[in-house]
């Protein structure tokens, strides 16, 4: 084997999965998308442009994803830096921090769901400060807001940690040289988290980014545990149109929306975030 057919050798295994496990699946519902019995057509996506859903659908799921992934990235990179300054019981705090992680989505709705039903915890424990004489419907279809709140805790709760893991890894790849030279020129350590930490975790945040907004673009357990069809968000529709309307050309529509979508946050990631060409740590 020759020195140059190595790379290529090395990369062929990453190849191939992503040809048969991406590439194609894409082709075959893009083609669904945009095919009927009398060939090319548009008329799936205009039924899904046209649903009275897809617009709300939509908006929900545009606004879960500013409004959750702004708290996670807050959140972590406190979670991280705590982690990160602690000399001892690092493994066990960083432990706790990731239980979380443990769980699937539908778990961690269901953990949710149980805190607020009627039955459930909060509940239980107004009734108990007699705080209310009987319970309340929090996710009810008149409480959308309430629903909405939730979905956002549960997701917080359960994905912050994969952010603060990635987050962690790149702190600790920073080296203690630079924060050291930024006391010796005075710089508290809120202009040393923001002159030194921040630039230097810019591929580590890129990732975490990425990662989690596409998570959020798609997320649906959590979403049904909680509020069923009540708040419909893009992955939920694909769902009810591929399984209960039985119609696959429409779900392949919203499936390539969901694709665009994350291809043009991916984008938007990669651009802001980018590293100059030639820096290193």
């Amino acid at each position: 084997m020759t020195p140059k057919a190595l790379p290529y050798l090395l990369l062929l295994p990453a190849t191939v999965f992503l040809l048969v496990f991406f590439v194609y699946p894409f082709i075959q519902i893009a083609l669904l998308a945009v095919t009927g019995p009398e060939g090319f057509t548009l008329q799936h996506v205009q039924t899904m442009a046209s649903h009275w859903k897809f617009n709300t659908a939509l908006g929900w799921t545009i606004l879960l994803a500013a409004v959750v992934v702004p708290i996670q990235l807050v959140m972590a990179l406190s979670m991280a830096s705590i982690v990160t300054k602690l000399q001892t019981g690092r493994s066990a705090i960083l432990y706790i921090f990731s239980i979380p992680l443990g769980l699937s989505d539908l778990a961690a709705g269901i953990v949710w769901l149980a805190i607020f039903e009627q039955s459930g915890f909060l509940n239980s424990m107004l009734y108990g400060l007699g705080v209310v004489e009987q319970p309340i419907l929090f996710l009810g279809y008149q409480n959308i807001w309430v629903i909405f709140l939730a979905v956002v805790l549960a997701e917080v709760w359960r994905a912050t940690a994969i952010v603060m893991v990635i987050l962690v890894s790149g702190m600790g790849l920073i080296p203690k040289e630079y924060y050291e030279a930024g006391e010796v020129f005075g710089a508290s350590a809120w202009q040393r988290f923001i002159k030194i930490t921040l630039p230097m975790l810019r591929p580590s945040l890129q990732s975490a980014l990425i990662l989690r907004t596409l998570a959020a673009f798609e997320v649906f357990a959590v979403v049904t545990a909680l509020g069923g069809t009540t708040l419909p968000v893009l992955m939920g529709e694909t769902f009810q149109w591929q399984f209960t309307l039985q119609d696959r050309n429409v779900a392949s529509a919203y499936a390539l929306v969901i694709l665009a979508i994350s291809i043009a946050a991916t984008l938007f990631f990669l651009r802001a975030l980018r590293v100059p060409k030639g820096a290193t740590i």
